[in-house]
């Protein structure tokens, strides 16, 4: 479970007042960011060890406003 940051500041940062996202909402984007993160460090020939989850650093990356919900 993720603790910091918390699921009410990541929803604030993904919605609006006017449109405020679902919980799911906010997991698919974590999920997907996470999946990019993943992706990006393997083309680098990155390895996952001693180094922070990459669901956490998703989640940090929408905590800081650093990621976006785009709706087609």
């Amino acid at each position: 479970m993720i603790n910091e940051p918390a699921v009410d500041v990541m929803i604030r940062k993904l919605g609006t007042e006017k449109n405020p996202v679902s919980r799911y909402a906010l997991c698919t984007v974590a999920s997907k960011r996470a999946r990019q993160i993943i992706e990006a460090d393997k083309n680098k020939g990155i390895t996952s060890e001693g180094k922070d989850k990459e669901l956490l650093s998703a989640c940090r990356d929408i905590a800081d406003g650093r990621v976006v919900i785009a709706k087609d």
